[in-house]
């Protein structure tokens, strides 16, 4: 049996998003609301059945929400080093010759000074892919250096694409919403959430593939980006509601990673 799924995929677009957006941002007045209850659709059941939250369960939600209230502030050093790790890890053995500097172009941000683009979605966007980058080398490196890719007219910016990704999944996820889940895609994420802390990181670079490939499958152009970031929540939303994924890892899509 699959899970009903609640609720359609919400519209995306190839720009970095807005801040303003679904209200991605703003003071952390969740903290200690709606956070000690959740619903979830047990395997074989038709009807939601309601648990409290471990003390486990509930940190690690809170540390989430946290993380995806963090603005990119370039004057912060920890922030700075982040962006440099992020250039090692994906041009290793290649200097940067700063911050601000044409170099970030060959990642496929849209100017000189990548924080500019972290703007809609946040630090988090960094730290995922950071942690594409340094998890799972292999593919990371094969998108982001367009490799095996004959044919291919047209590509995507990938860093942008990256910030775009992680802006789709919040949405999807519904994480920021202060009142009990509205869609099961948010209650089985949150039992995903218990077993693994970096489920929204895992679940970042399953998303990241499968958007690849269903840009490779369908040849699409660079105005097709939005109608692509749609089909790869679809996909998602899909695998997430699989009786049988009871962790990120055993989302069907997670095989695509190397």
């Amino acid at each position: 049996m699959k899970r009903t799924l609640l609720g359609g995929p919400a519209s995306s677009r190839f720009v970095i998003p807005s801040s303003s957006d679904d209200a991605t941002y703003g003071s952390p007045h969740w903290i200690g609301k709606g956070l000690t209850c959740v619903c979830f659709k047990p395997k074989g059941n038709c009807q939601p059945v309601c648990i409290n939250l471990t003390p486990l369960q509930e940190e690690r939600l809170i540390r989430l929400k946290h993380r995806m209230k963090v603005y990119f502030d370039a004057s912060k050093l920890d922030h700075q080093d982040a962006l440099r790790a992020l250039w090692s890890a994906s041009f290793p053995g290649h200097e940067l010759r700063g911050l601000v500097s044409d170099q970030w172009k060959e990642m496929g941000w849209q100017g000189r000074d990548p924080s500019t683009d972290f703007r809609g979605a946040g630090f988090i966007s960094l730290e995922n892919l950071l942690f594409f980058a340094k998890t799972f080398s292999t593919s990371f490196q094969n998108l982001l250096m367009k490799q095996g890719r004959k044919g291919v007219v047209f590509e995507y910016p990938f860093a942008v694409a990256g910030v775009n990704i992680t802006f789709m999944i919040m949405q999807m996820l519904d994480l920021d919403a202060a009142t009990k889940p509205r869609t099961f895609i948010r209650t089985v994420f949150l039992q995903m959430l218990s077993e693994n802390e970096w489920a929204f990181d895992l679940l970042y670079c399953v998303a990241f593939v499968v958007m690849d490939k269903q840009w490779l499958e369908t040849n699409a152009t660079y105005m097709q980006f939005n109608d692509i970031l749609k089909s790869t929540r679809v996909q998602l939303e899909k695998e997430l509601m699989i009786d049988d994924v009871l962790r990120i890892e055993d989302m069907p899509s997670y095989s695509l990673l190397s």
